[in-house]
């Protein structure tokens, strides 16, 4: 399997209008419409100096999405979605990992990198430890789904430090001092 990264083009409006609206995304919020992803594209919202949108190409076709947000901020975050079809096969880990390595080369300033997903996402969070992060916050029902259920969202980083030695740095979860108040 030979998995590739190719950057969005201004062009790409009607793909991409078709990626997000023919599939589902059990873990993504909100509904697309190929309108609202057209003018999106066209004015900049998927690449631009906050964000830069790639293309998971799976042995040339078009399989996922990686978007990088934030990128002007010392802490970017990023989004992705693989199709139904390459979900399970490896292809997510291999995306995070190539994320990772973009980000701290393209832009030796950040310090760190965020994500997060809900707390019934499996393979995310297996995703996020694979490569390297840490779970750093666990957000109650801060994830509202389409049929109105909140789930947990949780938040994992990645620190450059961490990243380039090859190691995870918990955070330290004991930090508060023992009380007796409430």
């Amino acid at each position: 399997m030979n998995i590739e990264f190719l950057r969005l083009s201004p062009a790409d409006g009607e793909a991409l209008a078709d990626f997000l609206t023919q599939e589902e995304w059990p873990y993504h919020a909100g509904t697309q419409d190929r309108a609202t992803v057209r003018q999106r594209v066209a004015d900049g919202f998927y690449d631009g100096e906050e964000t830069r949108t790639f293309w998971v190409l799976v042995n040339g076709e078009r399989f996922g999405l990686v978007t990088l947000q934030d990128l002007t901020d010392d802490t970017p975050i990023f989004d992705l979605r693989l199709g139904q079809a390459w979900r399970g096969r490896g292809v997510g880990t291999k995306a995070v990992h190539w994320l990772t390595g973009y980000l701290f080369t393209e832009l030796p300033g950040i310090s760190r990198i965020e994500g997060t997903t809900r707390q019934d996402n499996h393979a995310m969070r297996a995703i996020f430890r694979k490569c390297g992060y840490a779970k750093e916050a666990h957000y109650r029902e801060a994830w509202p789904a389409p049929d109105g259920t909140c789930h947990d969202a949780i938040g994992y980083g990645i620190l450059r430090r961490d990243w380039l030695s090859g190691t995870v740095t918990p955070p330290d979860w004991q930090d508060e001092p023992a009380s007796s108040d409430r």
